[in-house]
C-alpha cells in the first residue's frame, strides 16, 4: 500500500503523545513487529548468537520429530513449524545468512534419520522429500545472492547434504526423477543461474 503526501502528513501533525499511543496500540496487533523493533532497538543478542539458538533447537525439535516419522503427515506437519521458526527468525533479525544455513540445515538434521525414513513407503514420503528438494533449492539459489565470504561457512553442511541424499534411495530417486543436480550441492559447481533452471523445472510440472 502507498501512502500519499497528505496522509503523511497528517500522520507528522500527530503530538508525540499520540504517535506514542499510536504505535502500541499498533504493536499489540502486530507480534512480530514488535520483536523485530526490540530486536533492532535493545536486544542484546546479535544475530548470529540468535541464530545459534535456532540451530539447537532444529536439533532437539528434528530429533523430537524422528520419533514421529510413521505418522508421515503428522512428521511433515512438525518439520513445518520448525521451518516457520526459522522464517520467524528471518524476520525479525533479516539474517540472510542464516535464512540460507538454517533452511540447509533444517534437512541435513532431518536426514540424519535416514534409516528410519527408508523404513516407511516411497508413497508416504513423496511429499515429505519434494517438500525438503525445493527447501534445498531456494537455499542454493540464495547462496549466489550473498557475499562470497559467507560460502565457506555453507560448505560443510552442503558436504552432508552430498553424503545423506544418496544414501537415501526413495530421496535420492526423487532428486534425479525431478531433474535436481547433485553437483548443485557444491558452491564451486554451482549454476549462477539457478533460479531460472528451477523456474524452468517447474513450467515443465517437476517440483511440484
Amino acid at each position: 500500500m502507498e501512502y500519499s503526501k497528505e496522509f503523511k502528513a497528517a500522520l507528522s501533525n500527530f503530538s508525540p503523545v499520540e504517535k506514542d499511543r499510536l504505535i502500541f496500540r499498533l504493536l499489540k496487533k502486530d507480534k512480530l513487529l514488535s520483536r523485530k523493533l526490540y530486536f533492532e532497538l535493545i536486544d542484546p543478542e546479535t544475530a548470529d548468537e540468535k541464530r545459534d539458538e535456532i540451530e539447537k533447537i532444529i536439533t532437539e525439535k528434528a530429533e523430537f520429530a524422528s520419533r514421529h516419522i510413521i505418522s508421515h503427515k503428522y512428521f511433515l506437519l512438525l518439520i513445518r513449524k520448525i521451518s516457520a521458526l526459522i522464517t520467524e527468525h528471518v524476520k525479525i533479525t533479516t539474517d540472510k545468512f542464516g535464512d540460507i544455513y538454517l533452511q540447509l540445515f533444517l534437512v541435513d538434521q532431518i536426514l540424519n534419520y535416514n534409516e528410519k525414513l527408508q523404513k516407511q513407503s516411497f508413497d508416504n514420503l513423496n511429499r515429505l522429500y519434494l517438500y525438503l528438494i525445493n527447501k534445498i533449492l531456494k537455499a542454493l539459489i540464495l547462496i549466489k545472492k550473498i557475499d562470497e565470504d559467507y560460502w565457506m561457512e555453507l560448505s560443510e553442511v552442503l558436504q552432508n547434504l552430498q553424503t545423506k541424499i544418496p544414501e537415501n534411495k526413495y530421496l535420492s530417486k526423487l532428486c534425479v526423477a525431478h531433474g535436481f543436480e547433485f553437483e548443485w550441492l557444491s558452491i564451486d559447481t554451482l549454476p549462477d543461474h539457478l533460479d531460472l533452471m528451477v523456474k524452468d523445472l517447474k513450467n515443465q510440472g517437476f517440483l511440484k
